[in-house]
């Protein structure tokens, strides 16, 4: 696929990217870490720089992009070190040490003078930051072997007097653009730590597994869906069963009876020889109240497993429009993410519609969390009056009346989270959560409401389909 090779900068291409900067003057206005081995510093004399420094094995680098770069979405070490001790400081020097492949930028900031050494070898690239005696204040990457860690004492290496800088040559690379620009392109065209192409082949096998998987979970549920369809089978034998009890024998396999809504036919029906004719009539039924109950939930597990389809498309749609490289990047990074990593916010599901936040607790442990830790008192609480069922909070807004488009669809998730969905309807009633009060020696998320008032609701379908798009995914 690459065809190129490719490679980090050498010392004469170093060089010429600091002429075309002129860093000298500069005030580092902010700094932001995008990955866990690229730094942006946001510079400005005279007009804004963004200078990106990335240490990537093979691609070790520093150069202008213009190029947006995307922030973590956790703030990093480093970066968090760099905007306390680094942040608004000027570059009062900037010089390679030798042709060693090391940049050297000396700050100031108020009275303290500091130093950042870069060091731009594939292998062993790393950021470091100094005081004046040398001593490191913090590393990119802290490596103790070699001393680059806090305390240490930064050791500068052995410039070389012998060495012939011609042995290296600016690469030529096409175009009219300054030698920054072409190299910012060049990168993003080639380098496969962050080329375009390579991300989006990344996406490409994330996107064709992911949509693999969910589809092969659609065709699963929709097979268990099938035999949930012929419920009515289980309920005219269990029917059958009861009409010709006495025709039953003891201890027998099957039976074979008259279907009395079909003159002429009969009906085989397997039995449990361990159950009396009543007792494999009443394990029919058992089978049929199982099979429209799990009806009922196959099909809202289908229906959010084709949203959670959709959903992928419209991502995968959207990358493969970005033109940022450092933008997928990010995005993948995400998708990476491990699930056990993701801290969620709130237990129970959440969903976000028009400015309003809904929290949703499914059990009575994440009802007892919600009210617990994460509701305050003019926050709407929704609850189904005859049915046992989840918790629905709206968060408030300042200055805002929860509006009734709002508050039906918050009705809609409390039917729905609740025993009495089947029913398709109920009354729900409804309050500020400060005007519950905790019931004592009761289950755990039991509560006593005041002031509430009551809402009849209906099951609305559509309205359940576009709240579901609204849903946050873990």
């Amino acid at each position: 696929m690459y065809n190129v090779k490719i490679m980090s900068l050498n010392c004469v291409e170093i060089n010429a990217i600091l002429d075309e900067l002129d860093l000298k003057g500069s005030f580092i206005q902010n700094i932001i870490q995008p990955s866990y081995d690229s730094l942006a510093l946001y510079l400005y004399r005279q007009e804004a720089k963004t200078l990106l420094i990335c240490l990537a094995a093979g691609a070790c680098r520093i150069h202008e992009t213009r190029r947006k770069i995307p922030k973590n979405d956790k703030p990093l070490r480093f970066m968090e070190f760099l905007r306390s001790r680094v942040k608004g400081s000027r570059i009062v020097e900037v010089e390679q040490l030798g042709l060693e492949r090391i940049i050297k930028l000396t700050l100031l900031r108020a009275e303290e003078t500091l130093f950042m050494y870069i060091r731009l070898w594939s292998g062993a690239a790393n950021i470091v930051v100094t005081n004046e005696d040398q001593e490191i204040l913090d590393a990119f990457y802290r490596r103790p072997k070699r001393g680059e860690t806090c305390g240490g004492m930064w050791k500068a290496p052995e410039i070389r007097s012998n060495t012939d800088e011609s042995r290296w040559k600016i690469r030529e690379l096409p175009g009219a653009a300054s030698f920054n620009e072409k190299i910012d392109l060049w990168y993003a065209e080639h380098a496969e730590t962050l080329s375009r192409e390579a991300l989006l082949e990344d996406a490409r096998r994330q996107y064709d597994s992911s949509r693999d998987r969910l589809s092969a979970a659609v065709k699963n549920l929709e097979k268990k869906r099938e035999s949930f369809l012929h419920a009515d089978r289980h309920l005219h034998q269990g029917d059958l069963l009861m009409a010709y009890l006495h025709e039953i024998p003891a201890h027998a396999e099957f039976v074979e009876l008259p279907d009395y809504e079909n003159d002429g036919v009969t009906i085989r029906i397997p039995l449990d020889p361990r159950l009396s004719g009543r007792e494999n009539a009443e394990a029919c039924y058992k089978r049929y109240r199982k099979a429209v109950s799990g009806l009922s939930n196959l099909e809202d597990d289908i229906a959010l497993t084709r949203a959670s389809i959709e959903r992928l498309d419209a991502e995968y749609t959207a990358v493969c429009a970005e033109q940022n490289p450092h933008v997928i990047r990010k995005v993948l990074r995400q998708q990476n993410t491990p699930r056990q990593q993701i801290k969620k916010q709130y237990p129970g599901l959440v969903y976000r519609k028009d400015g309003w936040l809904f929290l949703v607790g499914r059990t009575a442990a994440e009802n007892d969390e919600l009210l617990r830790r994460h509701v305050r008192g003019l926050d709407m609480w929704l609850h189904t009056r005859d049915w046992p069922g989840g918790y629905v909070f709206i968060k408030n807004r300042r200055d805002k009346t929860v509006p009734l488009e709002i508050l039906l669809d918050a009705g809609n998730l409390a039917l729905f989270y609740s025993k009495g969905r089947k029913a398709g309807t109920a009354d729900l009633y409804y309050t500020q959560v400060k005007h519950l009060r905790r019931a004592k020696n009761a289950p755990k998320g039991t509560v006593l409401p005041t002031n509430e008032k009551n809402l009849s609701v209906k099951l609305d379908p559509v309205r359940l389909k576009n709240l579901e798009t609204c849903r946050d995914m873990p």
